[in-house]
């Protein structure tokens, strides 16, 4: 999408994303079988994991950056316009049901508010001052994270330089690895997923992209924090009858321990998984296990070196 008219991104207004492109491999496909047409948005689609393992360095400093940030009671905000912002409101949604988290620390901003997300708004995206209203709302110590598939979106602009401005640290999440705003910020993700499917339409490969990197982005953070123990979520707390069952679950899984045994757990710990993994796994008792998650953080693995026999 070209710049508005107030930004002050460098980029001519005729030079075109990679995503605006024409996509040679498709140029007939307004002529071909509904099975033919599946298959080219197929062989397109397929090419995405590839691009996104190309930049997953990138990805690995963004996740630092965030895991620090929120250690340190900062918060991460995600700014994005259509396609984009719709992918960063899922999922910082997301993150409270699964880990656990205050929904105060993962906060995703739409170019035209909650109104745009299901109705799409004209030119709210091409609003920079819009973008930098709600950026500087940010202070030292928090990350931005701009989703933009062109690079260049005037509200993502915005937002990313006064969150800049304001002492934040900056990421920027592309289709275009050449943006000029890559150079303005701390890290560039650009994934190279090339022409889409049909000109322009970044809710395809761009999208795609964007959706695996900001689940891998988001994911990788909760792991860094200890909102797992090994591949389980331990940061759930059984708030109805099916939180309930997951809970034990999750604790017969983690321990190997009956079900009987871990319901008793469970119930001792008020329905907080990690606070009865630590009890079961330590041998202690549950004021124990939460002492040892306060010290940590929440962080299951060192809260059991915390209340192990002989702490």
């Amino acid at each position: 999408m070209p710049p508005s008219q107030n930004s002050t991104d460098a980029t001519p207004p005729w030079v075109v994303a990679p995503t605006e492109e024409r996509n040679p491999e498709t140029v007939d496909i307004d002529l071909a079988s509904t099975l033919d047409l599946l298959r080219m948005i197929n062989d397109e689609d397929a090419k995405v994991p590839a691009a996104v393992r190309a930049v997953l360095p990138a990805l690995a400093t963004a996740v630092d950056l965030a895991t620090v940030a929120l250690r340190a009671g900062h918060r991460v905000h995600y700014f994005g316009a259509g396609t984009s912002g719709r992918i960063a409101m899922m999922d910082a949604a997301e993150l409270t049901p699964t880990y656990g988290t205050d929904p105060a620390q993962v906060v995703a901003h739409h170019a035209g508010g909650l109104e745009a997300v299901q109705r799409p708004i004209e030119g709210v995206e091409d609003r920079e001052a819009n973008g930098a209203a709600e950026g500087g709302e940010l202070g030292p110590g928090d990350v931005a994270v701009g989703l933009a598939a062109s690079g260049r979106t005037p509200y993502v602009v915005g937002a990313l330089r006064a969150a800049r401005g304001r002492g934040a640290r900056t990421i920027l999440i592309s289709a275009n690895p050449a943006a000029s705003l890559g150079a303005e910020v701390d890290v560039h993700v650009g994934v190279a997923t090339g022409p889409e499917v049909i000109a322009g339409s970044t809710r395809m490969k761009a999208g795609t992209a964007q959706k695996m990197l900001l689940n891998a982005f988001s994911t990788a953070v909760m792991v860094r924090l200890g909102r797992t123990y090994s591949n389980l979520m331990v940061a759930v707390a059984a708030r109805n009858a099916k939180l309930r069952g997951r809970v034990v679950r999750i604790l017969v899984e983690a321990t190997g321990l009956e079900p009987r045994v871990c319901a008793e757990a469970a119930e001792l710990a008020e329905g907080d998984c990690r606070v009865a993994l630590v009890s079961l796994l330590a041998e202690v008792p549950v004021p124990a296990a939460r002492r040892a998650l306060a010290e940590t953080g929440g962080a299951v693995r060192p809260a059991l070196a915390i209340a192990g026999p002989g702490n």
